[in-house]
């Protein structure tokens, strides 16, 4: 296991109100760390560091630690172990639209702003999706498109099982597809990767766009 996984597990632990071995370990290997990017879910780790790969960028190496928070409402215990009072370590971030206010409350409990508008969120390295990044992805490469990827991993036939569902029947495609990528645990990173790396790097997604920049 390399250090920067060791320490995404340990910060992971710390935050969730582990033993003190835990906060030894992430401060010991906090060294090897530039920046901290704080993602909802695994999902968002994986698109993100498949775009990065894709414009020759390796985020491990760079001392970037993409670190999922399992749930946006978790990013005050992580600012608390990553912020001014924990590590001190930079910050960048990605949330959903809906998930906005929390990381804002916080962020200003913190003491990294005060009065954040999205703009100001964004100064600081926090970028917001609309809707969530399922809906860039769809919305970046089209339906069709991602019709493609999905038959490619071969789930086309689940796909259509999913449309034929009586709550989906009358919905938009693009939404019978973002809802099709959450039915299954797995599913949503499976799709994260196979969307980037399908993607059309001049139609990239913009909070994806400006958080890789960031960092």
């Amino acid at each position: 296991m390399d250090e920067l996984t060791r320490f995404r597990l340990a910060l992971v632990a710390w935050a969730g109100g582990g033993a003190d071995a835990a906060a030894a370990v992430a401060r010991e290997l906090a060294g090897g760390v530039r920046t901290i990017v704080l993602v909802e879910g695994s999902s968002d780790q994986v698109a993100l560091e498949a775009l990065a790969t894709r414009y020759g960028r390796d985020l491990g190496a760079e001392g970037v630690a993409a670190v999922p928070l399992a749930g946006a409402t978790n990013i005050g215990r992580f600012l608390d172990v990553c912020g001014p009072a924990g590590l001190d370590l930079p910050l960048a971030g990605l949330c959903d639209i809906g998930e906005e206010r929390h990381f804002r409350r916080h962020l200003e409990r913190v003491g990294l702003g005060a009065g954040l508008t999205h703009a100001g969120l964004e100064t600081l390295g926090f970028h917001v999706c609309v809707a969530d990044l399922e809906d860039e992805l769809i919305r970046a490469l089209g339906a069709e498109a991602v019709q493609q990827v999905i038959e490619a991993q071969g789930e086309m036939r689940p796909f259509h099982t999913f449309q034929g569902q009586p709550a989906q029947r009358e919905r938009p495609v693009e939404h019978q597809l973002r809802r099709f990528m959450g039915t299954h645990s797995g599913r949503k990173a499976l799709y994260a990767q196979a969307l980037v790396t399908h993607l059309d790097l001049e139609h990239v997604p913009r909070p994806l766009e400006r958080l890789l920049a960031h960092v």
